[in-house]
């Protein structure tokens, strides 16, 4: 069987987030997939020279973010001994960390921990059961792959008296926080999450905009992702803020679902426990949504992989085995009638979900075919994967009528609609679409990224675009194809697209690239697509994009130019002007983005500045948006490193010269207050972009010139990096402090929905002594070891 699997992993190729890999690379890179281990990596971690010890890296990472009697029941002391503690390193005074931020911040409170605490541990910071750990990791968002797939060595973390070199290690740290911050610790001028206040506030009475294109709906800002319909004090969509999306021009959010949580599965009903409740909460988010004019899309990615201990019980539904898991053979009558039923069960109680949209062959392993390797199941491999998939989309199909009809005869009512169901072709490979589409309903849309398969010269390096772009303006052949078929077949046609922002930088609210946009948007209105998702996880922040799509959705001869002045002169009043030029300059610049699949997903293009440096090679590779460690290789992808850099600067100097002229031509114009709000927080927007693109390039050079030292070159050359690296160090430090003040000032930077806080403040301030210790501690060691 294994030789049959790795035959067939061989024939197939799939596009993952916009990268292509053979199926078997998939498996190698994304091994947490099929299952979520509990073994550690059999590596250590990363090291930590700049804190005293992995105590201290313990306390000052979790400071403020976990309750203070939490950490010192972790670590076997006091909460007093930890405020002392924290005192003597400069950490700034504690603040009561209410349930809200630790609901919001967890994935935080992970990824910061993930090289600090055995997994026991971990599970003691977060007061969680394993069983909850292990559905975060697999659950949300894929945070296991986000985290690289492994779990690192760790030693407990232990509180004890700190010994003399101890001692002088804080004494040292002491030493640079009062340098580096003579004003103490900074204090921001917004708590994290302030824009969950912000955004809950009602805004001032704009009518919902109306749009050519619908369906247009995207991802909700702050929502969770994991289980939020158990959560419902946690409010992911506020009346205030549902009324901003449809001012901002949304008509609809989408939620993340597992179905065996939301309805009952047959075959092991506690993997259900509290489906009912759940189906009641999604009800009424539905009923209370709709009066704001946000329907509410479900994602479909069912049904999910089953580990194989299941398969005892049930061999006949056993489909194709991956690792430990299998799939639920969707060509079995069983497995059938479950998802006819699941679907049923919630349209049957949720009549007024606006939809539903599906993902057949995506990171998790769903169907047989899902990952290629249909040909070894006994059902589905005689069958190929056009029929499995058409068919399953089919029978989701049929349980959202059947479960409407059944609504109509318990309630005697009408219903008001069917909801949607919107086949998406992410992960199909090349050919597929050919026969699937006009094997679906024609009651169905069929949605593709728009920009997939656009052609890019950047810098003399050529590529194709997958997906998350705004620096490539679409449609591309390939969603032109895929629509082309499924006209002739009837179905409505759906672009998804990254409106907001995307993985080129995930950690601002918005790219500000807004003619990048616009002109996409006006593409697709003269591609007569009928609706948009407007992103997926990140950019859903109402925004002047969003605004720009829903004017030039509304309104067919605007043209993109047309469709930012009046978003502008709305939003920055007198401002306007000014502020489109540098839109388009902005969008000029970003047009220069070094994109690959490979880029967007490792560089460290969320960290930023808070990404450390380390004076030896940490071993580790980057992470898909999560852990960039220094992986330049995975990060330039197959740019030559001076290219890559190059562009990056091409849009650093871009973004600060267009910051500058706006700065300079607004500075004595008369502005309302919210206007000058509204000014200021695009300037700052565009500022860290700048800072994030700009400290790449440091970190690059960083480590091209840390390599080069530990090649042990010529004293002269060594010399010479030396002083490079001395030089790079600082210009580091400036950027970490800089993009703290900007935090400080901006709550949304450095947030995403599905990573939380890719950094805090308290990051930025670690990077600062992590630039530091390397100043006074290796770099003087370097160049006594050449003297």
């Amino acid at each position: 069987m294994e030789n049959n699997v790795m035959n067939a992993l061989s024939r197939r190729r799939f596009l993952v987030s916009g990268t292509l890999f053979t199926a078997g690379l998939l498996l190698a890179r994304y091994p947490g997939i099929a299952a979520i281990t509990k073994k550690t990596a059999g590596k250590p971690a990363v090291a930590l020279p700049h804190f005293p010890d992995k105590m201290h890296a313990f306390l000052w990472r979790n400071w403020n973010l976990v309750p203070l009697d939490r950490m010192a029941k972790v670590a076997g002391t006091s909460a007093a001994e930890l405020l002392r503690l924290g005192k003597e390193i400069g950490l700034p005074a504690i603040i009561p960390v209410t349930a809200e931020l630790q609901q919001r911040s967890y994935l935080s409170v992970i990824r910061r921990n993930w090289h600090l605490l055995p997994r026991q541990q971990l599970l003691e910071l977060l007061e969680w059961t394993d069983e909850k750990l292990t559905f975060t990791l697999q659950e949300d968002d894929f945070f296991y792959i986000k985290l690289g797939s492994i779990k690192p060595d760790c030693d407990p973390i232990r509180y004890q008296p700190s010994d003399a070199t101890t001692k002088a290690r804080e004494a040292w740290m002491a030493r640079v926080m009062k340098e580096e911050f003579p004003g103490g610790f900074p204090k921001p001028e917004q708590p994290l999450f302030h824009f969950v206040k912000e955004l809950s506030t009602p805004p001032a009475k704009v009518a919902p905009v109306e749009s050519g294109f619908s369906p247009r709906f995207g991802y909700a800002y702050f929502a969770l992702f994991g289980d939020p319909l158990l959560e419902p004090e946690i409010d992911p969509y506020p009346d205030g803020y549902l009324d901003r999306m449809a001012a901002s021009g949304m008509g609809g959010t989408w939620m993340h679902i597992v179905l065996s949580k939301l309805t009952p599965f047959p075959w092991d009903p506690a993997l259900s426990e509290h489906w009912e409740q759940r189906l009641e909460n999604l009800n009424k988010l539905v009923v209370r949504a709709r009066k704001h004019g946000i329907g509410i899309y479900l994602y479909l990615n069912e049904p999910r992989f089953l580990p194989l201990s299941f398969f005892e019980k049930y061999p006949d539904l056993k489909g194709v085995t991956i690792g430990d898991q299998a799939a639920l053979c969707t060509s079995h009558p069983e497995v059938q009638e479950y998802l006819v039923d699941a679907l049923a069960t919630i349209t049957s109680r949720v009549p007024d979900l606006a939809g539903f949209f599906s993902i057949t062959a995506s990171e998790n392993h769903t169907n047989c075919w899902s990952h290629g390797l249909g040909g070894n199941c006994p059902r589905c491999g005689k069958r190929g994967p056009a029929a499995v998939i058409a068919e399953l989309n089919g029978l989701y199909l049929k349980g959202i009528q059947q479960g409407i009809r059944q609504y109509e005869q318990q309630s005697g009512k009408k219903a008001a609609t069917t909801p949607q169901l919107i086949a998406w072709d992410w992960g199909w490979a090349n050919g597929w679409a050919e026969e699937i589409v006009p094997a679906l309903p024609p009651e169905l849309a069929l949605m593709s990224v728009s920009e997939w398969d656009l052609p890019l010269n950047r810098g003399g390096v050529k590529n194709t675009v997958g997906e998350y772009s705004i620096s490539a303006v679409g449609p591309g052949p390939r969603a032109l194809r895929h629509w082309g078929i499924a006209r002739q077949h009837g179905l409505k046609i759906i672009a998804k697209i990254q409106a907001g922002t995307t993985w080129e930088i995930g950690a601002v609210p918005y790219i500000p690239a807004l003619e990048n946009v616009a002109t996409h948007a006006a593409n697709l209105r003269e591609a007569k697509v009928d609706g948009l998702m407007l992103g997926w996880t990140l950019g859903g922040h109402p925004s002047p994009n969003l605004e720009v799509v829903a004017a030039i959705g509304s309104n067919p001869s605007l043209s993109a130019l047309q469709a930012m002045e009046l978003v502008a002169k709305r939003r920055y009043g007198p401002a306007g002007p000014a502020v489109v030029a540098a839109w388009r300059q902005f969008s000029t610049a970003f047009s220069e983005f070094p994109y690959n699949g490979s880029v967007v997903y490792m560089a460290p293009l969320q960290t930023g500045p808070s990404n450390l440096l380390w004076e030896k090679p940490t071993g580790y590779t980057a992470t898909m948006v999560g852990i960039p460690y220094d992986d330049v290789r995975s990060w330039v992808s197959n740019y030559p490193v001076p290219v890559f850099s190059s562009q990056l600067n091409k849009i650093v100097d871009g973004f600060n010269a267009a910051l500058a002229t706006l700065r300079k031509q607004t500075r004595a114009m008369k502005l309302s207050k919210a206007e000058r709000k509204a000014l200021a927080d695009e300037c700052n927007i565009a500022e860290a972009i700048a800072i994030h693109y700009s400290s790449i390039v440091h970190q690059i050079q960083f480590i091209t010139l840390r390599d080069q030292l530990l090649a042990k070159p010529d004293k002269a050359e060594a010399l010479a990096a030396v002083g490079k690296l001395e030089q790079v160090l600082r210009e580091e430090i400036t950027l970490a402090k800089r993009m703290c003040v900007l935090q400080g000032r901006d709550a949304r930077l450095g947030f995403e929905a599905t990573n939380h806080y890719f950094y805090v403040p308290a990051d930025l301030v670690e990077k600062v002594i992590n630039c530091r210790d390397l100043l006074d501690r290796w770099l003087p060691a370097m160049k006594k070891s050449l003297a």
